[in-house]
């Protein structure tokens, strides 16, 4: 008799609940229309509501309209409401680079509006969580772009299977699968596909890797895909231990202020360590310890700027400083080693306000930053330069204080205090320049380097 049985894909349905309301982010392309298919095969058996979402983002002309017209029959055919946008990805990502506000190739802008779409649709409540088809491959091709842009251990971490957004979770549940299983599966199916022309151009450095130099690798490892993707889990697993610890650790080192004649600390601006606690620490706790009271700040710094860091504090003699890419400055006490803001020659006029809606991402090219802004509700946030009557609350202070007193600390002077930056919301500064801003209720933000890889 013949085999009538169902091919089956694998997934990873931990994360998937009963009663879960999912949206299925589908490209037509083999990985999303297979993760669609998989999941409205088992929709039932799971106890999942399903809606199928698709952003066309206004590139490719021709070929994109019809991956549009494809996903809509395919939903169709399954049955599945069907939710999609337009976006003009070219014209968004020349706007922000001219007013400063991203600094982004076409690739990253579409992957950034790609995400800020599916959060909309969390935020409105038309889902709980949505599903993304990233798989084993694109797993293998993350930590190796990663590992080649020199990135820290939390980079190798790679996709993760679930991000946590206030408005809800990005899952990928295609994660263990490979794209050979994928298009196995469709092949099964007899379920066409689309092909992306644009993931054949080499001019993409992830298409390199794809095309050129896994394939290279895998002459000399044909299991590095494999491989490569266990190291990702490792470095997830290393880096939820090591996040608790070194909050822990630093929570120790760290001292809030500066120390006065008789004892005690009086209040100021930047952050301080504790050079015997701290020279007394492994070096991998050193490291990320620096690093997170860096991050305090604002600040993200590199290898060679956390190490210059650790010989201050441990080899430095009472009055060395060292001033470090972004403005990061770091003094060596007898007792501390103190990290603040400087004015950088680096830090420019912004030459109009930046107006952008949160929760979002904003990159500040002149600061080296991406900020990363979360907040429980949409608003509208403004990145401009500091003005007269301007208050903040800082990190470990009592209350308000005018922002120009806070400079007057800072020692911020001439065209660089005029131009001084913070992030207005609604009315409060939420975000300052070099300095440690006390978290305004249900708002969070965290930096990187404006290099960084963003959520993949």
């Amino acid at each position: 008799m013949p085999n009538t049985a169902q091919p089956v894909l694998p997934l990873d349905v931990r994360n998937l609940k009963p009663g879960l309301r999912l949206a299925v982010g589908v490209s037509g392309g083999a990985d999303s229309v297979a993760l669609l298919r998989a999941l409205a095969s088992r929709g039932r058996e799971l106890g999942l509501v399903l809606l199928v979402a698709h952003l066309h983002h206004g590139l490719r002309g021709a070929e994109a309209d019809e991956d549009l017209d494809f996903v809509c029959k395919l939903a169709g055919h399954l049955g599945l409401p069907f939710h999609w946008e337009r976006v003009d990805t070219a014209v968004l990502a020349a706007a922000d680079r001219a007013t400063g506000k991203a600094a982004e190739t076409i690739e990253e802008a579409a992957r950034r509006l790609r995400y800020q779409w599916f959060r909309s649709l969390l935020a409105a409540g038309e889902v709980n969580a949505v599903a993304t088809a990233h798989t084993l491959d694109d797993q293998a091709e993350t930590v190796l772009a990663k590992f080649l842009r020199g990135a820290w251990t939390e980079g190798l971490s790679g996709v993760y299977p679930v991000i946590d957004f206030p408005e809800g979770q990005i899952l990928r549940p295609l994660l263990p699968t490979t794209r050979a299983e994928v298009e196995s599966y469709l092949r099964a199916l007899g379920q066409p596909w689309r092909d992306d022309s644009s993931n054949r151009h080499l001019t993409f450095t992830r298409n390199r890797i794809r095309h050129e130099l896994l394939p290279l690798l895998e002459g000399w490892n044909p299991r590095l895909r494999v491989h490569l993707s266990q190291m990702a889990e490792l470095a997830r697993d290393e880096e939820s231990f090591w996040n608790d610890e070194t909050t822990r650790v630093a929570a120790q080192v760290i001292r809030t202020g500066r120390p006065v004649r008789g004892g005690g600390r009086a209040a100021a601006d930047g952050i301080a360590l504790d050079v015997a606690h701290l020279s007394g620490l492994k070096p991998a706790m050193q490291r990320r310890v620096l690093r997170h009271a860096a991050e305090q700040l604002g600040f993200a710094p590199d290898f060679l700027a956390t190490e210059t860091l650790r010989s201050l504090a441990g080899e430095g003699r009472s009055g060395q400083k060292a001033e470090l890419a972004g403005g990061l400055l770091g003094e060596r006490t007898h007792r501390e080693l103190r990290l603040s803001s400087q004015p950088s020659s680096a830090t420019h006029k912004v030459a109009a306000l930046v107006t952008f809606q949160v929760p979002g991402e904003l990159t500040v090219p002149a600061l080296g930053l991406r900020l990363q802004i979360e907040t429980c509700a949409p608003a509208t946030a403004t990145l401009r330069p500091w003005k007269p009557g301007d208050r903040v609350h800082l990190r470990h202070s009592s209350g308000l204080r005018k922002v120009k007193e806070v400079l007057e600390r800072m020692k911020v002077n001439g065209s660089a205090r005029a131009n001084w930056l913070v992030i207005d919301l609604g009315g409060r500064i939420v975000w300052m320049q070099g300095a440690a801003v006390e978290p305004a209720p249900g708002v969070r933000i965290s930096t990187s380097a404006v290099d960084a890889e963003t959520v993949y």
